[in-house]
């Protein structure tokens, strides 16, 4: 058994749709959506030049998530349900 997701928590069939079918601001809105889960995955400790560890957002990761995740959004291909 998989694990129940919120309901609320997902996006409308709709908005995939036009995301997938290039609409920028469906894209948007799954970027906004997803913004929260990317910087959390993309979050690092770096260490200063006296070894001193710092937490931080690495925005080169951000972006390259965001990208990945904009390209897949693009190649996504909607079937209709027979």
């Amino acid at each position: 058994m998989g694990k129940k997701q919120a309901k609320g928590n997902l996006l409308p069939f709709s908005l995939v749709e036009q995301a997938a079918s290039g609409d920028i601001e469906a894209i948007d809105q799954f970027l906004r959506h997803y913004a929260g889960y990317i910087r959390t995955l993309a979050t690092r400790k770096f260490y200063d030049e006296d070894g001193m560890p710092h937490i931080c957002v690495d925005e080169e990761m951000c972006k390259r998530m965001e990208i990945k995740l904009i390209t897949r959004i693009l190649h996504f291909r909607v079937t209709p349900v027979k």
